[in-house]
């Protein structure tokens, strides 16, 4: 039957896995991820699963989903709308249909929309007879009956067991769907069950038979083929932004010559970069499960201290919980990273969800003057260029940098150049040599540097370098403990500076396209693929509206006056109430316009490319 279903090529297509959080939504996206890397494509992806540990199964709250967009071209976002939706259940469907594109494909687990099924998703009539779906193109396929006759032999197994594996069932139906081979998810099938012979004859049988039910069905009236993309030569890996900034942080610590320290505390959605960096000890890694964020954020001070590249990850509550330490650190003026994966706020909040509310609590959400550096990668990959940034501007001013990532940022996908090391340049960490014990002369702690003003960062146990070290104010040149008024003016003063005088050694701010005109967009943090997107296809269209991505906070660069004043208006789109357009207002006394969303969600293109019409109208 393939050779008789039609084949219909396709710049790019956009597919969700939707089914309840026991159903292996997440394994079913990453594993069609995966292929389609392989393959070639451009991809973007968005999972999104609840923040229960088990939610109620079948229930919209337990619903979980995974986004994919692929492509044969340059893609920045994982799309806005899905084009094809696979639904595992009643709630997966309810959940997902409000944001399928008007006559998508749903490909519906028939076996599911029982009157049980259907009373935990809120419906009254089933959606597959009441007209509900009435305009979509619907694949209604018993999955649960074939999943089980096609593993009816495997005695082993409990019917629950086999049930697990219906999701290779979905993911073999999108194969033959999308002209994806098999063998990328075969192997990772017999890796991951190589102890379990049972289950990778389950997850195998599974695979293929749906398949092959595409292939031999007359159900399926149309098959599609995205060819790869024509990307810059080179070896592409497929990375999440934690992982990124995992390996970002490896790589820092590697070009400074040190051992990388990192203590943390579990939280979501940052515990995936210290999942990253535990099997990593053989790059000279350490990692310290903290018994809470306050301890984890003392180890690394600790860390700093005695001269390890000492980093921290977590999320907007544990940041309210280290502030303090976070206070010392900058007392101290120790080098030390801060990773913020932002989360839906305030308290718990939304653990599994996006946002960027965290800047103003990054900035100053700390007591006293407290300024550090602060930086925002802009897309998963990107992660691992800011870890490295991070470390350099760490080092450079002796001081803490938190990097602010987010949870669609840290959880999404890309496509990732791998660089080569040797063209990442070196981190130079200067250590002060060691005293004659007859010397005259003390040794000054906050001796500054006339560049950088960054202070001597001085290894404990070094012979002539023993000097006093605390939150106490301090006396400068000497650190030791002053309360003398025009003492804590002159440190007050240093530290602002030196963290200041880091925006002379920063890029210069860039402008994606016209340096002058009507409209210019700023944005910052993991909005940058959805504004530049919707830009794009505004200047196609001859708008006059421009893009500057922002990826340095605090200092913000040093030409970025300039460049808000050349435009009619300027709007900050930011996934907050609107907390840079506050900012840059007070700092710049510009008008500033805000587009805040407050979705706890990714904004879309066509939400941009709406407010651009707006705006020009």
């Amino acid at each position: 039957m393939s050779e008789e279903t039609p084949f219909k090529e396709l710049d790019s297509i956009v597919i969700r896995f939707a089914g309840d959080s026991g159903d292996g939504m997440q394994l079913t996206g990453t594993q069609f991820t995966n292929t389609s890397a392989v393959l070639g494509n451009d991809i973007s992806t968005m999972p999104d699963f609840p923040a229960e540990i088990r939610a109620p199964a079948g229930t919209l709250a337990g619903v979980s989903g995974f986004q994919v967009n692929f492509s044969n071209r340059d893609i920045l976002t994982p799309g806005d709308s899905p084009q094809v939706l696979v639904a595992m259940n009643p709630a997966a469907l309810k959940a997902s249909l409000r944001e399928l594109e008007p006559g998508g494909t749903i490909i519906i687990n028939t076996d599911a929309f029982n009157q049980t099924n259907l009373r935990k998703a809120g419906y009254e009539e089933s959606p597959l007879e009441d007209g509900t779906l009435r305009g979509y193109h619907i694949i209604e396929v018993p999955l649960t009956t074939m999943n089980r006759e096609a593993l009816k032999d495997i005695e082993s197994l409990s019917t629950k067991d086999k049930d697990r594996s219906q999701n290779f069932f979905a993911l073999g139906i999108a194969f033959w769907m999308f002209d994806r081979p098999m063998e990328t998810t075969l192997d990772w099938i017999q890796k991951k069950f190589a102890k379990r012979p049972d289950f990778i004859a389950a997850n195998t049988r599974a695979l293929q038979a749906g398949y092959f039910f595409g292939d031999t069905t007359r159900t399926f009236q149309q098959r599609y083929r995205i060819r790869p993309a024509e990307l810059p030569p080179g070896t592409y890996r497929k990375v999440t932004g934690n992982e990124a900034m995992a390996m970002g942080l490896v790589t820092a610590a590697y070009k400074m010559g040190k051992p990388l320290f990192y203590g943390t505390y579990p939280i979501t959605p940052a515990s995936d970069i210290l999942h990253a960096l535990a099997a990593l000890r053989h790059f000279d890694v350490r990692t310290f499960q903290a018994e809470d964020e306050i301890a984890a954020m003392g180890s690394i001070i600790g860390a700093a201290f005695g001269g390890a590249f000492a980093v921290t990850g977590t999320s907007g509550p544990g940041v309210a919980l280290k502030s303090e330490g976070m206070g010392l650190a900058i007392a101290l003026e120790l080098p030390m990273v801060i990773v913020n994966v932002q989360r839906g706020g305030p308290s718990t909040g939304l653990p599994t969800k996006t946002e960027q509310a965290d800047l103003l609590q990054a900035l100053f959400g700390r007591n006293g003057e407290s300024p550090i550096v602060v930086i925002a990668p802009q897309s998963p990959a990107d992660c691992f260029n800011m870890a490295i940034e991070a470390a350099r501007l760490a080092v450079r001013a002796t001081t803490p940098v938190m990097i602010l990532s987010d949870g669609f940022l840290a959880n999404s996908s890309e496509p990732w150049l791998v660089p080569n090391p040797d063209d990442i340049a070196p981190i130079p960490v200067v250590h002060p040599a060691a005293r004659e014990h007859n010397s005259d002369e003390p040794f000054l702690p906050y001796l500054r540097d006339d560049v950088t003003l960054a202070r001597p960062w001085a290894i404990p146990g070094t012979a002539g370098l023993e000097h006093r070290i605390g939150g106490l104010s301090k006396a400068p040149i000497t650190g030791n403990v002053s309360y003398e008024p025009a003492h804590h003016q002159q440190m007050v003063a240093d530290r602002a500076e030196k963290i200041a005088r880091l925006a002379d050694f920063l890029p210069e701010q860039e402008v994606f396209g016209p340096t002058s005109g009507d409209l210019l967009l700023l944005s910052w943090g993991g909005t940058f693929g959805s504004v530049r997107s919707a830009v794009t296809q505004a200047q196609r269209d001859g708008r006059s509206v421009a893009h500057a991505h922002l990826r340095y906070l605090n200092p913000l660069p040093r030409n970025l006056r300039d460049i808000l004043s050349r435009y009619k208006q300027v709007v900050v789109p930011e996934l907050n109430g609107g907390q840079l357009a506050f900012l840059l207002r007070g700092r710049f006394a510009l008008n500033i316009q805000s587009f805040p969303k407050m979705h706890a969600r990714p904004f879309k293109i066509s939400e941009i490319t709406d407010k651009i019409e707006q705006l020009l109208a």
